[in-house]
């Protein structure tokens, strides 16, 4: 998305407004997207650039009701410029939250109980499939068009000891392809897409990557993103009780490593 982006000086939608007139709202900076979220009571406003995939997502949303706990799309509207979501608030924690970070044992258990839940989802009539085809043809998109941030990528990932440049990147993606093992994938299951309470899973976010997908895909984003929250990348503060390889525990497999490195170069390019 482009680094200029200023959601905060568009227009909103009339019916939009008059849907959230009045009510008290915060803006949410938590995440990675470019984008300007405005929190309410009950419902959350995003507005980011539009892309010509965001009916898509929109479709996917609505698919997923009564399905699984996602927000439900109250209304979507773009000017061709940007994108206006209004969609249900999901209760509970972020799984990033201080409050599941002090519980480790907790945590993961709960963190391999929402990958369970989306894996056991039929995706019979799911509107979008996110194979390794699908992924790689994006991914090459984004290098051609100079989309790739390298500045915010892994130290180890460019220059000496890895890839010269993007390019070299995925021409090693395309030449490692792993077998696919396609269950439904959220795309971007890190913590603070993750919703908890004290009944279990109360709701996934952020789901512009969801799709049918390769189950290592999530796999692998949940295992980066439980190490990085756990060593104080995001806030500062270390939780040491948290093992990252505990994950791999509580889902009752032995991670393969190989594909788990994949996905996250892989990631590299978006």
């Amino acid at each position: 998305m482009e680094k200029n982006y200023k959601a905060e000086q568009t227009v909103i939608p009339e019916k939009i407004r008059q849907m959230t007139a009045g009510r008290a709202s915060r803006t949410d900076g938590t995440g990675m997207s470019n984008a300007l979220v405005t929190v309410f009571d009950d419902c959350v406003l995003k507005i980011a650039p539009y892309r010509g995939r965001n009916e898509e997502t929109v479709e996917v949303m609505r698919w997923l009701e009564g399905k699984l706990p996602v927000p439900k799309v109250l209304c979507y509207e773009s000017d061709g410029v940007h994108q206006f979501l209004l969609m249900s608030k999901i209760p509970g924690k972020m799984a990033c939250d201080e409050y599941w970070m002090s519980r480790p044992d907790e945590l993961v258990t709960r963190l391999a109980e929402a990958l369970r839940m989306l894996w056991s989802t039929d995706v019979a009539g799911c509107p979008r499939i996110r194979d390794i085809d699908a992924e790689l043809e994006e991914a090459s998109y984004r290098v051609q068009n100079g989309l790739v941030d390298i500045a915010n990528t892994e130290p180890s990932t460019f220059g000496e000891g890895g890839f010269r440049d993007p390019q070299e990147l995925l021409q090693w993606l395309r030449d490692n392809r792993p077998d696919y093992d396609p269950v439904l994938s959220h795309g971007d299951f890190c913590l603070p897409n993750i919703f908890l309470d004290e009944n279990g899973i109360s709701g996934f976010i952020d789901l512009g990557e969801t799709g049918v997908g390769d189950r290592y895909r999530d796999i692998a984003l949940c295992y980066r993103s439980l190490r990085s929250n756990a060593e104080g990348a995001y806030g500062g503060k270390v939780y040491p009780d948290i093992r990252s390889m505990a994950l791999f525990d509580a889902l009752g497999i032995e991670p393969d490593m190989d594909k788990i490195r994949y996905y996250l170069l892989l990631d590299e390019l978006f």
